[in-house]
């Protein structure tokens, strides 16, 4: 499936900003679920684009706007071939990471992360959801994530881009970042390495005036296969719909656009995002 991807950011200040520097997490990756057909960044005001590879490999630009300006606009348009759910091996039914060095390698996706503290209420969910006694890591995954998904209710606007994994659950609701970290949490609560992914999701069914918005969901790793992607909010494993941007252990390692400035206050945000299917070059008329 081509999928086409537009990404805008616009800060509006109340005056002048300057000596602005960001940073920003927008460029899908290359794996084996996909394939990043082609990929533009550009700002308003223009600026130098830099780049970098950060410490979970994801690709990283920075750029400065060291004159005064009242508006900032970052603006991502990529196009992403994805890879068709029948050519997607299965994940294999495997237990438990045993002990050794591919277990140590991943220690940071078992432990706390600013997100994802691992306090009690999180215990708690994970022996919730596994009452039935544990299987192999891919089924208890999914047994978390739809326990997730029963269990919570998807309610914008309860939730803030600061809450916490504990917090959601307190709340027993939130969006798809809430989600995520909950789901995260009691993976590592159950000794499942699980990592945040940043990115979109197209939608089969949309109506004119529906927001759309960047997405998120999880990856667990399953020895033998690798990382394996699952969205505890629609319940389902991340399939040929869904393109990949970042991951890390929570949102604090992926924020798709931060920064800092000097200057007046920021008066409003406004982030517009588009994920539609393209077609082939090619294809008939």
């Amino acid at each position: 499936m081509l999928i086409s991807l537009l990404h805008r950011t616009t800060f509006v200040y109340a005056g002048k900003a300057h000596d602005s520097f960001n940073e920003v997490r927008l460029r899908p990756v290359d794996d084996a679920g996909q394939v990043r057909r082609s990929f533009e960044l550009r700002t308003d005001p223009a600026a130098r684009m830099r780049d970098y590879t950060d410490f979970y490999g994801n690709a990283v630009h920075y750029f400065d706007v060291a004159d005064g300006h009242s508006r900032l606009m970052i603006e991502a348009i990529s196009e992403v071939e994805t890879t068709p759910n029948s050519a997607r091996p299965p994940v294999p039914e495997v237990p438990n990471l045993e002990p050794g060095s591919e277990r140590e390698m991943l220690a940071e996706f078992l432990v706390d992360s600013h997100y994802v503290p691992l306090e009690v209420e999180v215990w708690k969910e994970a022996k919730d959801a596994l009452s039935g006694g544990r299987s192999d890591v891919w089924s208890d995954v999914r047994t978390i994530c739809g326990h997730v998904f029963r269990t919570f209710a998807y309610k914008p606007r309860i939730t803030g881009v600061a809450t916490l994994a504990t917090d959601a659950i307190k709340l027993r609701s939130g969006v798809c970042q809430d989600f995520a970290h909950v789901a995260l949490g009691m993976c590592r609560c159950s000794d499942i390495p699980a990592r945040y992914v940043s990115g979109y999701f197209m939608r089969s069914q949309r109506k004119h005036d529906d927001d759309e918005a960047s997405h998120a969901w999880i990856e667990a790793y399953v020895q033998g296969h690798g990382w394996a992607a699952f969205d505890p909010t629609h319940d389902r494993p991340a399939d040929e719909r869904y393109v990949k941007v970042a991951s890390g252990r929570d949102y604090a390692d992926i924020r798709p656009v931060s920064g800092t400035y000097r200057g007046a206050k920021t008066r409003s945000l406004n982030v517009e995002v588009r994920v539609r299917e393209a077609e082939a070059a090619g294809a008939a008329r």
